[in-house]
């Protein structure tokens, strides 16, 4: 068994675990990255990307349709084909030698194979033929798993041959029908995309949809699922799942019934942290890694974890932010170099409490920051909400004809700044890093009124939002 020693050792070369590598190599520590499939992880093949390649040509199509003029030259439908295979350029056809040269060109190592924990800062990789590779770590380990699909315990759905979001964002034609259990994220935008197929979608929820956001986020999108012609069935339990032949049947606990071609599972994520070996450091198997601000595990100076695997923000960019502070403060640790652990300080990931940014791409798109109106309240802060309609703004109307959408602000009473934004219509996306930049600055209202936004965009919003609140009295 060949052994290697390095300074840090990073288990999953996605996205969030090629940053925390990328970051400690910049600090002048060696890093080998550990990957059993490919090289770019979940994101680049089977998550943000081709899900965002498949969303956009339907979107863009149907944005255009809502421009009088623009609308008269569009004559054909969605090709949906060339979308599957436009979809494939963005996922390299799942081969990851670009991701690969990155690495490399970045000055980090890659070892291929699955790794277990065999005792502290010393982990067994093993590779598809078997071989053996004994890494060993100067400083730190850290766990950059990411997580897997929940398939919820519902009568016959695992002997349906569920599909997963792996297979939704991989699949190689769109079927008829598609029944989609689940209301969040993945499940809306899922059900947008495939409707935008032309596919008779419909999605169950136990609860309301998006329910982590504010209200009126899941009841527009919901109601825009139906007007693309799915059929949207919310607060009801999915009791039973049965494949016959070439169909698969759904049954709901109201007594309705769903035939569809594919059945879309949508429920949630549970961390990949099953097969690691955490039983030889004194940790469980199968079990979420929580972390300090720092990303350090809990009960250890050596070991840290990032990304979905600590259940802090499940959402890629955030996953990618809490990298950067790892792979900063490890390597400022061993170095023995000033490590910034304050609140917002360099090596600390604070943004994950408070000012999480998150866009779901449906059609009306869902952009938030920060807490909503309920969490606000929850957490014991004195709130006043305010909300406008974004169709009401001059730059909404030239965008699109008939625009309509939402806008909320959450202000904290006592301290005068924004906690939380969130905005619902075509392309609010684009509105989203200005709020997130309100509430993590923490600007103050009366600053905010001099952010002048142009005329005429949408980012007038701003100046509706705050007009509504209430100027501030000299």
């Amino acid at each position: 068994m060949e052994t290697t020693e390095y300074d840090l050792i990073v288990l999953g070369a996605g996205a969030v675990g090629e940053n925390a590598a990328d970051r400690a190599v910049r600090g002048g520590l060696s890093a080998v990255l550990v990957e059993h499939e490919l090289v770019g992880g979940e994101c680049s093949y089977w998550a943000c990307m081709p899900s965002k390649a498949l969303l956009r040509p339907a979107q863009a199509l149907r944005a255009a349709q809502a421009v009088a003029g623009a609308a008269q030259a569009v004559t054909g439908t969605l090709d949906v084909q060339a979308v599957l295979e436009r979809r494939n350029s963005f996922t390299s056809n799942w081969k990851d030698d670009g991701q690969v040269e990155w690495v490399e060109g970045a000055g980090i190592s890659l070892v291929r194979g699955h790794a277990r924990f065999s005792g502290p800062k010393e982990v067994t990789v093993t590779d598809s033929d078997g071989t053996t590779t004994l890494l060993r770590a100067r400083h730190a380990v850290v766990v950059a798993t990411g997580s897997d699909p929940v398939v919820p315990d519902i009568d016959g759905l695992r002997e349906a041959n569920p599909w997963t979001s792996r297979e939704a964002t991989s699949a190689k034609s769109a079927p008829g029908r598609l029944a989609i259990i689940g209301g969040g994220v993945v499940a809306a935008e899922m059900a947008t995309a495939y409707a935008g197929f032309g596919t008779e979608v419909t999605l169950i929820s136990r609860g309301k949809l998006l329910s982590q956001q504010e209200p009126f986020a899941g009841e527009m999108v919901a109601d825009a699922l139906r007007d693309l012609g799915a059929t949207v069935l919310v607060d009801t339990n999915t009791t039973r799942v049965r494949r016959t032949g070439d169909e698969v049947v759904v049954e709901t606990s109201d007594g309705q019934t769903v035939t569809a071609d594919e059945v879309l599972v949508a429920t949630g994520r549970k961390p990949r942290t099953e097969d690691l070996g955490l039983e030889t450091i004194g940790l469980t198997p199968g079990d979420w890694l929580p972390t300090d601000d720092t990303m350090r595990v809990e009960g250890f100076d050596w070991l840290y974890a990032i990304g979905d695997v600590t259940k802090r923000a499940l959402l890629t960019h955030q996953g990618k932010y809490q990298a950067r502070a790892a792979g900063d403060v490890i390597a400022a640790r061993a170095t023995g170099s000033t490590v910034s652990d304050q609140p917002w300080g360099v090596h600390v990931a604070t943004a994950d409490h408070e000012a999480v940014p998150q866009v779901t791409f449906t059609d009306p798109e869902v952009a938030s920051v920060g807490l909503t109106d309920e969490a606000a309240r929850a957490a014991g802060y004195d709130v006043r909400t305010v909300d406008y309609e974004i169709g009401n703004v001059a730059g909404a109307s030239v965008r699109a004809d008939g625009y309509t959408g939402k806008a909320r602000m959450v202000v904290d009473e006592q301290r005068k700044v924004v906690l939380g934004a969130t905005f619902v219509g075509p392309e609010v996306s684009d509105l989203l890093q200005a709020a997130t930049f309100a509430v993590v600055g923490q600007i103050p209202l009366d600053r905010l009124w001099h952010a002048v936004p142009a005329y005429p965009t949408v980012n007038e919003i701003w100046l509706r939002l705050l007009e509504t609140y209430g100027r501030p009295t000299p």
